[in-house]
C-alpha cells in the first residue's frame, strides 16, 4: 500500500484552513489495545503516559486513562484538527477479548479505528499470527456493517527486550529487531485477509530505526550508552514515554496524513516529559522517514558504496577494452 505524507508548511497551512473553515463534524476515531496502548510505565516513575491529560480523550472503560491517545489528541490540538479521541482498552488481551467481551463497546459507527493485539500475537503461542487474522477479520466486519466508510489500522508493536535478551522465546538470541519483524509480519497477513483494514502503522519498524540511527540504545540491561534514549520501560517490556511518543507520531502521521515533524521541536507533549528538543525533533525525524520509507543513513552509505564500487568496475573495463 503506497502511503503518501503532506510535507511543507505551506501544505499544512492549506489543509487546516480548510478543516477550519469546513462546517462538518469532528473526526471520530477509537483505539482498541492493551498496556501498549493505554501506556503502562512498569514501575517508571512520573510523568506517566498513561496519566497524561485523561480529560481530553473518552475512555469507553471508564478508567481514567490517557495512554498513546491522548498523545495522539494533544497533535491534533497542535496542528488545529477536530478528532473526537476514544479508547477502549484492557492491559494482557489480544484482539480476541475485545471482540469477546467488549464489542458492546467498539461496534459504533466511528470514523477511523486503531487496533492492537497482544505483544507477542498471541500469549500462549507466541508468533503465531492466527488469533490475530481471525479476530481482526471479525472487528473488521462489524465495524464495516456500522460504517462502510470506516478506516482500519493495525498497529505493529515493537521487539521486548526481556524476550530477546533474558526470557524464553522464539526470539531470545536473536537481533533486536526479529520480534519486530515476526510481530509486523502477523499484522500484514492479518490486513491482506480481510479488504477493510487501510494499513499496518509500523511502529516496531520505527523503533528499529531509532536503534539504526543511534538514537535509542539496543541493549537497556547492559547500561544505556551516553547520549542515547532508552525505548523501553525499566522491565524491558512496554515503553518508555519515549518509546510511547514514536508510536503516537506514527499513528498520527499515517492517520491524518500529515508529517510529524510538523509539530516541532517544542511540541506540547514532549515538552510535559522533559524531552530536550533535539531528542523531540529526533523522533519526529524517525517518524517521517518510515512513514515515508526514506532509507536510514547507514543505508545510503552502502548503497553509494555499492554505486561508487560499481562505476570504477565499469571504468576499469572501459579502460581495458580501449587499450
Amino acid at each position: 500500500m503506497k502511503f503518501t505524507i503532506i510535507a511543507g508548511q505551506l501544505a499544512a497551512t492549506i489543509l487546516l484552513f480548510g478543516a477550519g473553515s469546513s462546517a462538518a463534524s469532528a473526526t471520530t476515531i477509537l483505539f482498541v489495545g492493551n498496556s501498549f496502548t493505554y501506556g503502562e510505565p512498569a514501575g517508571a516513575t512520573g510523568p506517566t503516559v498513561q496519566g497524561y491529560q485523561p480529560g481530553t480523550v473518552n475512555d469507553l472503560n471508564k478508567t481514567n486513562v490517557g495512554g498513546v491517545p491522548a498523545l495522539f489528541k494533544q497533535f491534533t490540538i497542535d496542528l488545529g484538527l477536530d478528532y473526537n479521541v476514544s479508547l477502549e482498552t484492557v492491559g494482557g488481551t489480544g484482539l480476541d477479548y475485545h471482540y469477546t467481551n467488549k464489542l458492546g463497546l467498539i461496534n459504533q459507527a466511528w470514523d477511523k479505528v486503531v487496533l492492537q493485539s497482544y505483544s507477542t500475537l498471541d500469549a500462549s503461542n507466541p508468533g503465531n499470527p492466527g488469533k490475530l487474522i481471525t479476530y481482526t477479520g471479525l472487528l473488521a466486519d462489524a465495524l464495516h456493517t456500522q460504517n462502510p466508510a470506516v478506516d482500519i489500522y493495525l498497529d505493529a508493536t515493537w521487539s521486548r527486550a526481556d524476550l530477546t535478551y533474558k526470557t524464553a522465546s522464539p526470539w531470545l538470541g536473536q537481533p533486536i529487531d526479529a520480534m519486530e519483524k515476526s510481530v509486523q509480519a502477523g499484522y500484514e497477513q492479518a490486513a491482506a485477509s480481510t479488504p477493510y483494514v487501510k494499513g499496518v502503522i509500523k511502529v516496531g519498524a520505527a523503533w528499529n530505526s531509532a536503534f539504526d540511527t543511534g538514537l535509542a540504545d539496543l541493549n537497556p540491561y547492559d547500561g544505556i550508552d551516553p547520549g542515547k534514549i532508552n525505548l523501553w520501560a525499566p522491565e524491558g517490556y512496554h515503553a518508555s514515554p519515549y518509546g510511547y511518543y514514536l508510536e503516537a507520531l506514527m499513528e498520527f502521521g499515517q492517520i491524518t496524513g500529515l508529517d510529524p515533524r510538523l509539530l516541532g521541536a517544542n511540541e506540547a507533549a514532549a515538552a510535559s516529559f522533559r524531552f530536550t528538543p533535539e531528542q523531540t525533533s529526533a523522533l519526529q525525524d524517525i517518524a517521517y522517514s518510515q512513514l515515508n520509507n526514506v532509507p536510514e543513513p547507514s543505508t545510503l552509505m552502502l548503497m553509494a558504496s555499492a554505486f561508487g564500487a560499481l562505476a570504477y568496475g565499469r571504468r576499469r573495463k572501459r579502460g581495458a577494452s580501449a587499450a
